[in-house]
């Protein structure tokens, strides 16, 4: 059972930036040369990527929840206390 709701977005935002700071450890740790300004396209990409992303994903859950019957909900088989 999943405990929270699944955000894609973060998920590619989280990717992109993780991956911007490995090339900055690569460089750091002499693995490679990277210029100063080669990561800004690839953060700037990744949270475009992830906005739209995030997006898709709403709409999507919006359509979904649209498409539930009206007893469906999460209390519809619960009784009320008195």
């Amino acid at each position: 059972m999943l405990r929270h709701e699944f955000k894609p977005g973060r998920l590619v935002a989280g990717l992109f930036l993780a991956l911007a700071g490995l090339v900055y450890a690569g460089d750091a740790g002499g693995l490679w040369e990277t210029p100063w300004f080669a990561v800004i396209p690839l953060v700037t990409v990744g949270l475009c990527l992830a906005a739209v992303t995030g997006s898709l994903a709403h709409g999507i859950r919006r359509h979904r929840r649209r498409e539930r019957p009206a007893g469906a909900g999460a209390g519809a088989g619960t009784r009320a206390r008195v």
